[in-house]
């Protein structure tokens, strides 16, 4: 199969996914990027808008300053991967607690993230970001925030039944996975 080696070529003319006869580990010795891999197929992630590095660079600085000062692990950022089962994936921000950290850090993470945010861009299709919350969550993922920057609004999943949407004077929490952490949606959005 003839594959871009810039997944943003790729993502420019379609976001649909490619089928590929590559296994996970076939994926993972590759140098590909801006895909993500699912169940045989390569997932074109779209280059991010201004807009969503802005938002996700607000959610760092006030995720990490307090994961930092606290010690409660690693924050990490969109070009990281994570495997959940029989897919890669590579959450906009991701933390994983200090008891949780590999010793083994030259690879992709073989465990889920604690919590794993997604930030929606335009081209995002409901169907497939819900799926990868709900992959999120089967893997071990304790909570999943997903940012709407058009209604300006966090979703936040616990589970497949414990799902609540905050809006921009809402207070979004760490709860138990980032114990302490606390900031108002409209700081995600400034």
């Amino acid at each position: 199969m003839d594959i871009p080696k810039n997944g943003y070529e790729q993502a420019a003319i379609s976001l649909a996914p490619l089928e590929t006869d590559m296994t996970l580990e076939d994926f993972l010795e590759t140098d590909l990027e801006g895909y993500e891999y699912v169940k045989g197929k390569l997932i074109p992630m779209a280059p991010p808008t201004i807009e969503h590095g802005e938002i996700s660079m607000n959610l760092s600085f006030l995720l990490g300053l307090h994961v930092r000062e606290n010690q409660l692990g690693r924050l990490y950022p969109a070009d990281t991967d994570f495997r959940l089962g029989d897919r890669l994936v590579k959450p906009d921000v991701a933390f994983v607690s200090s008891a949780r950290l590999p010793a083994d850090r030259r690879k992709a993470f073989s465990i889920p993230p604690d919590l794993a945010v997604e930030v929606l861009s335009p081209s995002d299709i409901q169907y497939r970001v819900l799926e990868k919350v709900f992959a999120y969550l089967d893997a071990g993922t304790r909570l999943v925030w997903v940012i709407e920057p058009v209604g300006q609004t966090v979703t936040v999943y616990r589970s497949k039944a414990d799902i609540k949407t905050l809006t921009y004077d809402d207070t979004l929490t760490g709860e138990d996975v980032v114990e302490g952490f606390s900031c108002q949606v409209a700081q995600l959005f400034e």
